[in-house]
């Protein structure tokens, strides 16, 4: 058998009879003619052809044959050198090899596969210069266009706009454009807003100050948020006061009645107070139509100052720049986008102070030293010595009176003339305090709460009697009367229970009587209201002793 050449395995790749036709055709011609078969002992390595005797150079290796007719046969190869030529060159083969016979090779393969190579050679570098030319002007082009996109425009030119343009809708940023009349110095949609904003709350002011009350943010707030259906928070206020510095006086205060149950008294709230110019007559100012007509043309004028300096910085970035004097112009510039003025930066306003919050025990007793006066500080750390003395380790049992009869070795002028025992004494009863209120059942918790409300509301209960002239009243008419004078805020069924213990407490001054459905209230009137109050007292300090 035959050996394989490596050629044939080529052919392979050529469906129908196009592939044995090329088959024929790149084949390696031998001279000699077909190689005999192989002797089961020789070996498997085919002799190489003898050179021919006119040929002037040496034809190249087999495997350079295979990629020469590779290109030259492949009509997809990525970069043919000559098209035209391969077509014409793949006729001529077929004709050539239909003409011959099977046994001899094409007389056109011969010419062909003795290309030369340094022409090869020359040819692939020049498609790989050719190919590192292109490369370096697209990345070029790369480069230079990324340059272009990173570097910021004008701010007359629309792309540099685009991105604010997707976030602010249209009807704001064309609202300089969509007013009706001849064009002047309009003012940005963002700026008439605040404008209104002001002329609201200047409003609502002016009806507080009016009638002496006390400006709170909280009220202006609703008050404008009602007028203008639009959210009015202190980031407007700040812009107010920005534009305006002189208009409102802004502190934050506390002990402000507020009437809201949501709001405590005791909290800081931000006032606002109008600056006004005093009258000759020494009377307090008034927030008047004129002078709301007046701070309000003064605001606008401040907001159309600031859009001007925009329009100046504007005029400078042109080419040529342009310079324009303030007090003669009538217009902005075609090409100055109006709606497009950055917003104000808010002023600070007072803000309320950081009340300091003790969350552990260490900072309780740190914060009850500092308050502590120099002796106090010293005769409780003399106590402190005097106390832990003779429960110390090293001391024995039997010296222990001599111990206490023994001054301290500590100087004890801060409690010079005070006994020894008045201060054990003391110390004992402070104990005992703090041991019970460790200790202590929320039920009496309770109990003592109320207990500290019934003098107060004892004097209560005996003016809604005196008030009523009557000798005896309902629980219910009692309980209803006592919630609207008393100043701790109760419900309707704690005040029964309030009173309930008041009867309890002392039968001989308030006695309750059940007749029928209803529960009736009796009172002596002539009774002492100081002693009562004192009784109250008494018993509160009692029970919260034990």
């Amino acid at each position: 058998m035959a050996q394989s050449r490596v050629t044939d395995f080529f052919s392979c790749r050529r469906p129908g009879s196009v592939a044995s036709r090329v088959k024929a055709a790149c084949r390696t011609p031998s001279p000699t003619g077909p190689s005999p078969a192989l002797a089961p002992g020789s070996s498997r390595k085919r002799a190489r052809p003898p050179a021919a005797p006119g040929g002037d150079q040496p034809a190249p290796p087999a495997r350079r044959r295979l990629r020469l007719r590779d290109a030259d046969s492949c009509p997809s190869s990525p970069a043919p050198p000559s098209p035209p030529a391969c077509h014409s060159l793949a006729k001529k083969v077929k004709k050539t090899s239909a003409a011959a016979p099977a046994g001899q090779p094409s007389p056109l393969t011969a010419p062909q596969n003795k290309v030369p190579s340094k022409d090869t050679v020359s040819e692939l570098q020049a498609c790989l210069q050719r190919a590192r030319e292109l490369g370096a002007c697209v990345q070029a082009l790369k480069d230079r266009a990324q340059e272009g996109a990173e570097e910021p425009g004008p701010p007359a030119k629309g792309p540099a706009e685009q991105p604010c343009s997707e976030q602010v809708p249209a009807y704001q940023r064309f609202h300089a454009l969509a007013l009706p009349g001849l064009p002047g110095l309009v003012l940005p949609y963002k700026y008439q807003v605040l404008a209104e904003m002001f002329r609201s709350m200047d409003t609502i002011v002016g009806m507080l100050h009016n009638r002496s009350e006390t400006v709170t943010f909280a009220k202006v707030k609703r008050g404008v948020q009602d007028m203008m259906c639009r959210r009015f928070e202190e980031y407007n206020v700040g812009q107010i006061k920005t534009v305006y510095p002189t208009s409102y006086c802004f502190r934050q205060e506390r002990n402000v009645p507020t009437f809201k149950d949501s709001v405590k008294k005791s909290d800081y709230q931000l006032t606002i107070e109008p600056l006004l110019d005093q009258e000759a007559g020494g009377t307090p100012p008034q927030l008047t139509a004129s002078r709301l007509l007046q701070r309000r043309q003064v605001f606008s004028q401040n907001l159309v100052d600031r859009v001007k300096e925009h329009h100046k910085a504007f005029l400078a970035s042109l080419n040529p720049p342009m310079a324009v004097p303030e007090d003669q112009l009538t217009r902005w510039h075609p090409r100055f986008n109006v709606d497009d003025v950055p917003d104000i930066e808010p002023a600070k306003l007072p803000q309320p102070p950081t009340m300091e919050k003790l969350t552990t025990a260490q900072e309780v007793l740190a914060r009850a030293r500092s308050l502590m006066s120099p002796r106090m500080e010293k005769a409780l750390s003399n106590a402190a010595l005097c106390a832990a003395e003779p429960s110390s380790p090293g001391s024995p049992s039997p010296s222990l009176p001599a111990t206490r009869a023994s001054p301290p070795t500590v100087p004890t002028s801060a409690l010079k003339g005070v006994p020894q025992a008045l201060l054990e004494r003391i110390r004992a009863k402070e104990a005992q305090k703090q041991l019970a209120q460790m200790t202590r059942r929320p039920e009496l918790e309770l109990r003592l709460q109320r207990l500290e409300r019934l003098p107060e509301l004892a004097r209560v209960l005996r003016g809604v009697f005196v008030a009523e002239r009557k000798p005896a009243l309902t629980m219910e008419v009692a309980c209803a009367r006592m919630v609207g004078s008393c100043r701790a805020t109760l419900s309707l069924g704690e005040m029964e229970k309030h009173l309930l213990l008041l009867a309890e407490l002392l039968p001989d001054w308030l006695s309750l009587h059940c007749i029928r459905a209803n529960t009736y209230i009796k009172l002596d009137k002539a009774a002492d209201l100081a002693s009562i109050t004192a009784r109250l007292a008494r018993q509160a300090c009692a029970e919260e002793g034990q």
